[in-house]
């Protein structure tokens, strides 16, 4: 078994912490899973992975072997994508991933057209409500909302949203518009589980940074219902701007305390930096890029009473 093998089945073992797991997703048999790691171990005269009967985990020396590999295998991958051309003709399997709501809004829309402007790229698209990390889940472009660069990448800023405040016209009329954050202490709040904002909420008050704590009475696992339950006129909710764009501009929502508002966040299209770029991953950034650059949504400007 070639060393390059011998690396691929250790880093399966690594990650997915399993003999048989690994054995699974590299489609062999957990006994040539066994006998890889255990030619490697004795070549290399030290122990990669300490085995109990109910856990596997990672010795020193083998974190320390498992980053190398990552490493060396990339440069591997790299370097046959460029013997194939990859590097100047957009090809093989892109990975992608954007937060849920944004994804299906604003990137899902997108990828059609890049497929068919080059056809000899996949996409496999993860839209999920976490951080994910690039480098261990081989994810070539990722959108970001906020400062979450990682080490080693490049960002490029396509907008930016606000953190806004909103509720029906029709909830705003019975219980009053809030003129100060302070007031949300006697709103019904809905909110949802997967944002960081259930405990309290961030505003400025002139200079100074103001933490308001809130009740939420209603708290649901996504964005959208939250959206829904104050589009339907039950109470209010805090969501980012680009969530409820379409909302406030049909008269549905309204928003509000937006003299309060914290600094926007910036969206970002994330990426491996380096000497070389492929031609996938250079072409999806600048198709992602030209087309949010033009989406006014993506770059609002709250207004400020006169």
């Amino acid at each position: 078994m070639d060393r390059f093998h011998e690396m691929q089945v250790f880093l399966a073992v690594a990650e997915e912490e399993s003999f048989a797991a690994a054995a699974r997703r590299l489609k062999t048999s957990p006994p040539s899973v066994t006998r890889a790691i255990a030619a490697m171990e004795q070549r290399i005269g030290t122990q990669l992975l300490a085995r109990t009967t109910r856990s596997l985990h990672l010795t020193e020396a083998g974190q320390r072997y498992l980053e190398d590999c990552r490493r060396i295998l990339a440069e591997l991958n790299e370097a046959e994508e460029a013997a194939a051309g990859s590097y100047s003709i957009p090809c093989g399997q892109l990975t992608v991933t954007a937060p849920v709501l944004f994804g299906e809004l604003y990137v899902a829309p997108l990828l059609g057209a890049y497929l068919d402007r080059f056809p000899l790229v996949n996409i496999n698209a993860l839209l999920v409500d976490r951080v994910v990390n690039m480098t261990d889940e081989g994810v070539d472009v990722a959108v970001r909302i906020g400062h979450l660069q990682e080490p080693g990448q490049q960002a490029i800023q396509v907008g930016e949203v606000r953190r806004v405040v909103c509720a029906s016209p029709g909830y705003l009329d019975r219980h009053g518009r809030p003129q100060h954050p302070t007031q949300l202490r006697e709103a019904k709040i809905a909110t949802s589980s997967a944002s960081q904002l259930i405990s309290a909420w961030q505003f400025v008050d002139g200079e100074q940074a103001l933490t308001v704590p809130i009740e939420p009475r209603l708290v649901v696992t996504a964005n959208n219902a939250a959206i829904n339950l104050a589009r339907i006129g039950w109470g209010m909710t805090r969501v980012l701007s680009y969530q409820v764009a379409a909302a406030v501009a049909a008269g549905e929502l309204e928003i509000v305390l937006d003299a309060f508002e914290p600094a926007p966040l910036p969206i970002q299209v994330v990426f491996q930096k380096g000497a070389r770029v492929p031609a996938k991953v250079q072409t999806f950034v600048d198709f992602l890029t030209q087309h949010f650059a033009q989406d006014r949504g993506l770059n609002p400007a709250p207004q400020r009473p006169n």
